[in-house]
């Protein structure tokens, strides 16, 4: 078997690690699962009445790719706080001394978060379609905005793991955890940027999850007054690439080189 082969057959050991810890947490990876329906259930009824929308166009067809967006950072925590406490318990240390890939053991994670992510949107998409949102411009236009969305997910999990490596302990992932939230309000995945303040607007289309949302409107065909507010709006599918890409140039080797160094 070639290194590659090896490296995939460990990254695949890995996964299927984390993959047994949920079967034996059944509760909390269904919670995971339906905490963005939550989400969308939530605010398209307290929102919803309140957005003014053209004769039979719903608030559904804004909220629902908004949400498939918001729901790739969602749990991202997760991913910080598991990476963190096999650190800590000294599971890293045991893996490093395995005769295994270095970047093994965190693209397992990544595999496994990459499944459950397939699982969340197939869900949402599924309450999406029976609350009323569609898609409008076919399957390969469809398949290519949940692709952009997944592209999204594998990025952010390489900032994830990044600093699940870097923290000290599980307890100092709470106070990055903060973060998760400004970083998914603002954002167009529940409001148009263009209601918003200017110089806000600006700040939320700048948001990745703002290209990608944005991104995925325009393949699925839903609204959204956002794609021509700012430059970034007209540019959101060659954005919603870019930064993903970006992010993932820069963490993914990071992670890799900080799990080699790792030291306790």
């Amino acid at each position: 078997m070639t290194a590659l082969g090896w490296a995939l057959a460990d990254s695949w050991a890995i996964a299927r690690r984390t993959l047994t810890h949920w079967r034996n947490q059944p509760g909390l990876i269904v919670f995971n699962w339906f905490f963005p329906v939550l989400m969308l259930l939530m605010f398209g009824g307290l929102l919803g009445g309140a957005m003014d929308f053209p004769a039979g166009e719903s608030y559904y067809e804004l909220l629902v790719p908004g949400i498939f967006a918001l729901a790739m950072l969602f749990g991202l925590e997760g991913t910080m706080t598991a990476v963190t406490t096999d650190k800590e318990k000294g599971v890293t240390d045991r893996f490093r001394s395995l005769p295994m890939s270095s970047t093994a053991v965190v693209m397992g994670r990544c595999i496994a978060d990459m499944l459950d992510s397939v699982v969340t949107l197939v869900i949402l998409a599924a309450v999406g379609l029976a609350l009323g949102w569609r898609w409008h411009e076919g399957l390969p236009a469809a398949l290519a905005a949940f692709g952009l969305l997944l592209l999204l997910r594998f990025a952010l999990l390489w900032v994830g793991i990044f600093i699940g490596l870097t923290v000290k302990n599980p307890q100092s992932v709470t106070m990055v955890q903060v973060l998760v939230w400004p970083v998914g309000f603002l954002s167009s995945t529940f409001v148009a940027t263009s209601t918003m303040p200017d110089w806000l607007g600006t700040v939320a289309q700048w948001n990745p999850l703002s290209s990608t949302a944005t991104a995925a409107r325009s393949l699925f065909g839903n609204p959204d007054p956002s794609s021509t507010a700012t430059w970034i709006g007209t540019h959101a599918e060659l954005a919603a690439v870019i930064a993903p890409l970006l992010l993932i140039a820069v963490f993914l080797p990071l992670s890799a080189h900080r799990f080699r160094t790792l030291s306790r």
